[in-house]
């Protein structure tokens, strides 16, 4: 189903198209500084034909369009890794902006893990974290590190599968520029959940999970790995729907930190906040990191934070 033209008023339209479960589409309205706009999340379950027909379809039709359930692009050691497979979802869009998330995240996610520690609500360091996968948040893992916590990366156990925990950003990084010429190369869904596989829970590698006090990074790889208990654990990621808190209150996490704000019950994804930042710019191509924070500052675009279980405090 194509998302609804607005062409009778004002607003701004950003349609993120997903490659993840339709079960999680969602539409939502916001007023910012005076303008209104319309955001909506369309999963194709895993569909790539389907994913690029909307996308094409969409093309000059909405005033820019978010890419989820995939990365277009990945850093690392300074360079820009461009996903064929996701490349070429996008290759006939011509008239209106694609974002996948990864030019907001350095900044917003790295503003975020800072403001955390300099309010005070989370002292970062010595505190044990595992962020799941480090490489597509590297400005979440450079910020973590910097205010000393000690970090595992999950990247090689969630990602291949492979029980090898990595426990620097410089072993991350080499690990990045080894992999990422093949990766980038490979279907996506070998090494990240795509479709109905994001609401199927298979968990595995549990002792990350229990033996740290903070867990970061992609909500689909947390929620698909975790143990089914969580007692006091501290989660930061995004994309979470309602569904998704009910599960967390279960199994007893204690607060839940989204990298972008909860609209009509949900965060939406990087892609949808870049979107929206580049619409609101008037832009038509991704801006670069000091724009993005001047714009997140000045529509006042911050994280939310809810205790899930048991009293707001310092953690």
């Amino acid at each position: 189903m194509i998302a609804s033209q607005t062409t009778e008023c004002s607003c701004k339209h950003i349609v993120s198209v997903s490659l993840g479960s339709s079960e999680r589409n969602a539409k939502s309205t916001l007023q910012l500084k005076g303008q209104t706009f319309i955001i909506e999340r369309l999963g194709t379950d895993g569909n790539l034909q389907k994913a690029r027909q909307l996308l094409e379809e969409l093309d000059g039709r909405v005033d820019a369009l978010g890419l989820g359930g995939t990365d277009l692009y990945v850093y690392a050691g300074g360079r820009r890794y461009t996903f064929r497979e996701s490349a070429k979802l996008i290759e006939n869009v011509k008239n209106t902006p694609v974002l996948d998330g990864s030019g907001l995240k350095n900044s917003l996610e790295r503003i975020l893990i800072n403001r955390l520690a300099a309010d005070k609500i989370i002292d970062f360091q010595g505190k044990k974290v595992l962020m799941v996968c480090g490489v597509d948040r590297f400005g979440m893992a450079e910020a973590l590190v910097a205010n000393g916590a000690d970090v595992t990366f999950g990247d090689l156990i969630f990602g291949l599968n492979w029980d090898h925990p990595i426990k620097s950003l410089q072993t991350l990084d080499s690990f990045a520029k080894l992999l990422a010429p093949l990766l980038t190369k490979l279907p996506v869904r070998w090494f990240y959940p795509m479709g109905a596989k994001q609401s199927q829970r298979k968990p595995q590698h549990q002792g990350y999970f229990l033996e740290n006090d903070i867990i970061a990074g992609d909500f689909h790889f947390i929620r698909r790995f975790m143990p089914d208990k969580l007692a006091g654990k501290t989660i930061i990621t995004n994309t979470v729907t309602a569904g998704d808190r009910k599960l967390l209150r279960n199994a007893g996490v204690r607060c839940l930190i989204t990298t972008t704000p909860s609209l009509d019950g949900r965060s939406y994804g990087t892609n949808v906040m870049e979107g929206l930042l580049v619409a609101a710019s008037g832009a038509d191509k991704q801006l670069d990191a000091a724009v993005y924070e001047k714009l997140l500052e000045e529509y006042k675009i911050e994280s939310g934070l809810e205790y899930l279980n048991g009293e707001e405090e310092h953690i």
